[in-house]
């Protein structure tokens, strides 16, 4: 049977790699006009077009003759800081979930994954008690969370990365059938990275049904779940003294792996500091560096699962690009949606000693 080019997949590849239809003619020294034809399916390119949009594309041929990608429904998709995102950000991001869906896919068909252990909060209008019930589904108590990550990843939530450099797309997440997703841009601090897992956590749990949760109100409940479930209340109020300080502040934040500005918040949430003590916190904070990052910062987190899946596929010596080849897609793609989740990885060498092998 011979394969057609699918004009769909050149679409997602355009969108990856944020170019408009005239940025890709002009790359691939192609027409806009050829471009437009392509992506309509009006003209079927011979193989020297196709040969010259792979190589401006950095993706392989096989690409572009699989099947349709999976569409994603982008009125399910919650994104946060969506009003900062430019059009073709978001095309990005919705391509790479897309993408993620593919490996995803492979990932299931090779492996035996946790189920998906959620529950339906979609009925619960206070963030606090949905974080609290939450907490208690999970048996997790008031104890701080000593990784977020792998946390969802036991729970069923498959995660990936977003290898997006911008500070604009801090992490977005949907449901897949039964198969919740999450997508984290770890551009950001460690602390903030756990913060999104857990503001989409909430987009998760509560706002399942209720479509694209891009409202400032459904952005404010996300943010008050991703409080309360990262910092219990009794908990922090158990361990505060009567006066905080900012150096109080900075300490306590190890505990609760949070950033700064995040405990800042929450001590003032929950009315152990007055208006005043938390905007004088906040400026001094700012001051020494607390608001544009995270001095002393925390190590991020890694992904049990996908340590687990590459020491097993480095056991059967096979590679990131042989998996990359088996999924249709470049090795910087394949980097992208695991970068920074994987960590160090340890390998025997020749000898038999171990070795570090990153995947970045």
């Amino acid at each position: 049977m011979e394969l057609k080019f699918n004009p769909k997949r050149l679409s997602l590849a355009r969108q990856r790699r944020r170019l408009t239809g005239k940025g890709l003619a002009l790359a691939a020294s192609i027409s806009a006009v050829t471009i437009s034809r392509l992506e309509n399916d009006d003209n079927e390119p011979d193989e020297a077009t196709v040969a010259k949009l792979a190589l401006s594309l950095r993706y392989p041929v096989s690409f572009f003759y699989a099947d349709d990608p999976e569409e994603l429904d982008t009125t399910a998709v919650s994104f946060r800081s969506l009003t900062k995102m430019s059009a073709k950000e978001r095309d990005a991001a919705i391509a790479a979930g897309r993408l993620g869906l593919e490996v995803s896919d492979w990932l299931e068909r090779q492996f035996n994954l946790p189920a998906s252990d959620l529950i339906d909060l979609s009925y619960e209008t206070n963030p606090e008690a949905a974080a609290k019930a939450l907490r208690g589904y999970w048996g997790l108590g008031e104890r701080p969370i000593p990784n977020m990550l792998g946390l969802l990843e036991v729970k069923g939530v498959r995660v990936f990365s977003l290898s997006e450099a911008t500070r604009t797309v801090d992490a977005f997440s949907f449901w897949r059938d039964d198969r919740p997703f999450v997508f984290l841009n770890n551009f950001k601090t460690a602390e903030h990275s756990i913060y999104d897992s857990a503001h989409e956590l909430a987009h998760l749990v509560m706002h399942r049904h209720a479509g694209s949760q891009t409202s400032r109100a459904a952005e404010r409940e996300a943010n008050g779940f991703a409080s309360a479930f990262l910092m219990p209340a009794n908990d922090v109020r158990s361990r505060m003294p009567r006066f905080i300080t900012v150096d109080l502040i900075i300490k306590a934040k190890s505990r609760w792996r949070v950033s700064a500005m995040a405990m800042a918040y929450r001590l003032h949430s929950l009315e152990l500091m007055t208006d005043w003590q938390y905007k004088s916190a906040c400026i001094e904070l700012g001051r020494r560096g607390f608001r544009a990052g995270e001095p002393g910062g925390i190590e991020r987190e890694t992904s049990a699962i996908w340590r687990k899946v590459l020491a097993q596929l480095w056991n059967e010596r096979t590679t990131k690009h042989e998996i990359a080849a088996t999924v249709n897609l470049p090795p910087d793609e394949l980097e992208g949606l695991i970068w920074g989740l994987a960590g160090p990885m340890v390998r025997p060498d020749r000898a038999g000693k171990p070795t570090s092998l990153r995947i970045v």
